[in-house]
């Protein structure tokens, strides 16, 4: 097996080149990004190829995409830029500067959440770090978190999970879910009090990808199809064909026109217990600055 040459700055120079391309989904698209030419841009990828000894991504008439190689590379190197971020980041910290680069997770349907104004927070941390670049990125649970173990991530926000000790946790709020179905559905007219448990369960059901198959409010649900974000939960829900949990703060976008309805919302529904997750020995001092705008604009009473 060919050895893995050592990683040198014209590894960085062309990994950078690769971001962007992956970024712009193709040779073509990366050109004015990149200011090359796209014979340029084809000769540098082959060119890192080489040094990476795979063969990262297809292009032709077929399109371009990742191969399995590429994916593992992109993953990899994006962990690798996080970190060279947070050496400068560490930097601008010794020397008494908010700068740099702070990676910031979410899951996605936060911006209707009545238990935290994060629009208001992102704009208290901009005005208290305005030399910091915020980059946010919105992604299932489970990503977040291995984002965060891997250090892709500086802070996540994102429903309670088990983290290695070296995590420091803290609760902000606990979101309601409803189980909703479509019009259209067999239960969409069924009144709350003759809807039992084992009628929920002989209907198919959209589960999160991140959660397990066990059951939920007492029903064993007959697990169907699998969503990681609310918005995929609430294109399945509208057509009539599922069951599935929703925020409620989310699903007020369709109940009131009647396109979705909460099912006996008394007996079916949990809480969900958010929390903000960053390593206790964070080196990059703009993480405090964001966690204290994300507690201070947390609604009173949400706990």
């Amino acid at each position: 097996m060919k050895r893995q040459p050592p990683l040198l700055d014209l590894d960085l120079k062309l990994l950078r080149i690769f971001q962007l391309v992956v970024r712009c989904n193709g040779f073509s698209a990366a050109q004015g990004a990149l200011g090359m030419t796209q014979a340029t841009i084809s000769s540098h990828m082959k060119l890192l190829e080489e040094r990476m000894g795979l063969r990262l991504c297809e292009r032709g008439r077929g399109g371009f995409f990742l191969t399995d190689d590429g994916k593992r590379v992109h993953s990899a190197m994006l962990d690798l830029f996080g970190s060279i971020e947070s050496f400068q980041g560490a930097v601008a910290a010794a020397r008494g500067e908010l700068a740099g680069v702070l990676h910031f997770g979410t899951v996605d349907a936060m911006y209707t959440n009545p238990g935290l104004d994060l629009a208001a927070a992102l704009a208290d941390f901009a005005r208290a770090a305005p030399k910091v670049r915020l980059e946010i990125d919105i992604a299932a649970p489970q990503i977040l978190a291995q984002g965060l173990l891997s250090g892709r991530y500086h802070l996540v926000l994102c429903p309670s999970q088990r983290y290695p000790g070296r995590m420091q946790t803290t609760d902000l709020f606990d979101e309601e879910q409803r189980l909703y179905c479509g019009a259209g559905h067999p239960l969409f007219d069924v009144p709350d009090d003759a809807i039992t448990r084992e009628m929920l369960s002989s209907y198919p059901f959209a589960g999160r990808s991140y959660m397990v198959e066990e059951p939920i409010c007492g029903v064993d649900f007959k697990w169907a199809a699998v969503t990681a974000h609310m918005e995929g939960t609430a294109l399945l829900l509208c057509g009539g064909a599922y069951l599935s949990f929703l925020p409620t703060h989310f699903a007020q976008q369709w109940v009131p026109s009647g396109v979705m309805r909460a099912l006996a919302p008394e007996r079916f529904a949990f809480l969900d217990r958010f929390q903000i997750v960053h390593r206790r020995k964070e080196n990059v001092p703009a993480v405090g600055v964001l966690v204290e705008s994300l507690t201070e604009k947390v609604a009173r009473g949400s706990r």
